[in-house]
């Protein structure tokens, strides 16, 4: 008797265990990724913003109506003040523009102001030379390579400068967003590079291939177009 209950005991030690189910644990790996899920949401969206905003002000410069005189004095100080540049010159003007933008609040606001700028520019460049008339702003952006990748790092720029400033309100640590800047100012550099070594490869190509800008020296041109991408 004693020995079969001490049996019936035991097997129902055992089998208690067996029939009653352990709580789920916490799934972890969702909680973290939510967060991680929602900062590239938001970096998506703010880059998504920053790339429209600057093509709208960029627009809105380049349909400025300019006089005569007007026109032909700002194109001729602008290029003088970039004639005979090559592509690391490309380079580094485009960068002296992008590095301020990283700062954070202030950047946003200047890469809109350089955005419009860069379109008051051409401007008063198709104005002072009607043959231009034709040229779609926009297409200097979005249909060449180099104009394509410096609107991508003006973007991220500015973008980043707005999501730094975010950081700083709400009082949290700044120093996983300063490495990710860091990575980003990599890239943007990276991206201003290429950009303008193509644009000098593709503007000198197109010169040797006798295409030239009506009512501008073959030198000014290059300068130019440079400027009008930056």
């Amino acid at each position: 008797m004693q020995g079969g209950g001490a049996r019936h005991h035991t097997a129902g030690a055992e089998e208690r265990p067996a029939n009653q189910r352990r709580p789920a644990p916490p799934r972890r790996s969702t909680q973290i990724r939510r967060p991680a899920l929602n900062l590239y949401v938001n970096r998506i969206l703010a880059f998504a913003v920053f790339m429209g905003a600057f093509s709208a002000v960029f627009q809105l410069g380049s349909m400025y109506e300019h006089t005569e005189e007007e026109a032909l004095a700002i194109t001729e100080e602008f290029l003088k003040a970039i004639r005979g540049i090559d592509g690391y010159g490309i380079f580094l003007h485009n960068l002296a523009l992008a590095l301020p933008m990283f700062i954070p609040g202030f950047g946003a606001g200047w890469g809109l102001i350089t955005g419009w700028a860069t379109g008051f520019t051409l401007s008063a460049i198709t104005t002072a030379n009607p043959e231009l008339g034709g040229m779609q702003p926009l297409a200097l952006l979005y249909t060449s390579p180099f104009g394509l990748m410096e609107l991508t790092a003006y973007s991220l720029a500015c973008s980043r400068s707005f999501l730094l400033i975010q950081t700083l309100r709400k009082r949290t640590s700044l120093r996983p967003a300063l490495r990710v800047t860091l990575i980003e100012a990599a890239i943007v550099v990276g991206l201003l590079l290429a950009g303008g070594l193509l644009e000098y490869y593709m503007i000198e190509a197109a010169l040797e291939a006798g295409i030239e800008i009506p009512g501008l020296e073959a030198g000014t041109q290059r300068a130019g177009n440079a400027g009008t991408a930056s």
